[in-house]
């Protein structure tokens, strides 16, 4: 640790929260150094969905790499890109009679978030884009525009414009309805409200505190979207790849979204690896047009084929996923309902938030369940929210202990 002290930047911050030499992984289950096991509720921040060192999926990352293979190939066309979008529409788009276009972006999120509105912009000729409170799409600057995060704004050093906030499903409590407000500021020409290029939405809100729409406000979002001539585009970065028992996180709400975010898990290894999926006739790019080096990173395309291959060709994984995620939501429940505090869970699939309603106790719970042998993080606006992103693939007897390990910890800060 003395090294990181000494030579990385000041920036870093996993490496505070988790102070260890982490050596080995796979599965859900973390080593370090110096011979401690932790179980790993963190999952790379949602990258690693289907756990470390997935063994099915190192096989075909292995073979690729001994048959000499094209690694790198900026957009060229490969057998690994080919095979990938050949799979992904049969198994993934076909299946949920959907119908969209790849575009491969830069490696991250932000490069995929910053592609999708510079599209939005260019077909709709409008600047604004309609973001949501506690939102958060990453800390390039057009993505860092439509973030809400404050400390994160401030950080960017610069003027942050082009983006219009509105609250976000049960922001102004449960008696408002916020899609309604947002359809009438949009469509009153005296609203003060310019036209926007694109609303950009997630489904559930990750690092703004596991705040879950619902269906119907989701439904009314993408109905105001194509009523004023704007892009819906829903950001599935963290909760998609099954993240919420679908495989996208908007299928529960029957959606058609015109652009959709896809990184994170998407190369189902812990590689970079992003795209968007776009509606055919809003594809106006010219060729060249929004480009990058490492765009279709083709190990990472044979790790995402793999994975679709092994996971997602019948229901039986996402009904496994939905399962598990009712196991840990029910665990969590009875937790928060043994405390006199007033603990509230959120979530969908295996995702849920625990809001501890103060940042100590969610600050002294994640603390001491790291000592305890548990990585798990903290979300929301002071970081009052802990986050339990557990791979999807987790068992049974692995997703208890973790859980019995969060309580024990909320027990101890709560002393």
């Amino acid at each position: 640790m003395e090294v990181l002290e000494g030579l990385e930047s000041n920036v870093r911050s996993y490496s505070r929260s988790f102070p260890a030499v982490f050596s080995r992984a796979r599965g859900s289950v973390m080593l370090t150094e110096d011979g401690r096991k932790l179980i790993d509720f963190l999952s790379g921040a949602g990258a690693l969905n289907y756990g470390h060192n997935n063994h099915q999926i190192k096989t075909a990352i292995a073979q690729y790499l001994e048959s000499d293979a094209v690694v790198h190939g900026l957009d060229l066309a490969t057998p690994a890109k080919l095979e990938f979008m050949k799979t992904f529409c049969s198994v993934i788009l076909q299946q949920r009679d959907l119908k969209y276009r790849f575009q491969f972006t830069g490696p991250t999120g932000a490069n995929a978030i910053e592609a999708a509105l510079k599209l939005s912009r260019k077909v709709t000729g409008r600047q604004n884009i309609i973001s949501f409170t506690r939102g958060y799409h990453g800390m390039s600057l057009g993505a860092l525009a439509g973030s809400a995060n404050r400390s994160y704004r401030t950080a960017s050093g610069v003027a942050l414009s082009g983006a219009t906030f509105m609250p976000y499903d049960g922001y102004l409590g449960p008696g408002v309805d916020t899609a309604e407000y947002l359809q009438r500021v949009l469509t009153d020409e005296s609203s003060g409200i310019d036209r926007p290029a694109a609303i950009l939405v997630e489904t559930i809100q990750g690092e703004g505190g596991i705040n879950v729409a619902s269906r119907e406000w989701l439904q009314a979002i993408q109905a105001t979207a194509k009523s004023v001539g704007a892009l819906f585009v829903v950001d599935d970065i963290q909760m998609g790849c099954g993240r919420t028992g679908d495989f996208f996180s908007f299928e529960f709400a029957e959606l058609s979204p015109d652009i959709v975010v896809l990184s994170k898990s998407l190369s189902a290894y812990g590689l970079p690896l992003s795209m968007l999926l776009i509606k055919e006739e809003l594809d106006v790019w010219e060729p060249g047009e929004h480009t990058g080096t490492f765009r279709g990173n083709n190990l990472a395309l044979v790790s995402a084929t793999a994975a679709i291959n092994i996971y997602w060709r019948c229901r039986k994984f996402s009904q496994e996923v939905r399962r598990m995620g009712e196991l840990m939501r029910n665990g969590l429940e009875a937790i928060a309902s043994k405390r006199a505090n007033c603990f509230a869970v959120r979530g969908r699939g295996l995702i849920s938030g625990f809001d501890c309603q103060t940042t100590q106790i969610a600050q002294m719970t994640t603390s001491k369940a790291f000592q305890k042998g548990l990585v798990v993080e903290r979300c929301g606006p002071v970081g009052q929210v802990i986050k339990f992103l557990p791979a999807l693939t987790i068992d049974t007897e692995t997703l208890g202990r973790g859980l019995e390990i969060f309580e024990e910890s909320l027990d101890e800060a709560l002393d």
